[in-house]
C-alpha cells in the first residue's frame, strides 16, 4: 500500500489513477493521518450478477406468496413526499 500526502497526491492525479488501475492501493494522507483510499476498482463477476438476480427472483416469489398487489408508484412518492415544503 502506497501513502501520498494531500498536496502530492493533487499535484499527482493521474499517476494515483495509473497506480491504482494496475492494482495499488494508494492512502491519501493529510498532516501524517490516513483520510481516504484510492483502490482500483473490481470487476462484476457474473456469479455476483447471477446472485443478484437470485435474489430478486426470490423477493418477487415472496411478495407474489404474501399477496401483494401491484406496486403503485405515485403512492410511494406520496408518501416520501409527506412533510416536504
Amino acid at each position: 500500500m502506497l501513502e501520498f500526502g494531500a498536496f502530492e497526491g493533487k499535484n499527482n492525479f493521474g499517476r494515483l489513477l495509473d497506480l491504482a488501475e494496475a492494482g495499488e492501493e494508494i492512502v491519501i494522507t493529510r498532516h501524517g493521518r490516513p483520510v481516504a483510499r484510492i483502490s482500483p476498482v473490481q470487476a462484476v463477476s457474473s456469479v455476483r450478477v447471477d446472485a443478484a438476480r437470485a435474489a430478486a427472483a426470490r423477493i418477487r416469489q415472496r411478495a407474489r406468496h404474501r399477496g401483494a398487489g401491484p406496486f403503485k408508484w405515485e403512492e410511494w412518492k406520496s408518501l416520501r413526499d409527506q412533510g416536504r415544503k
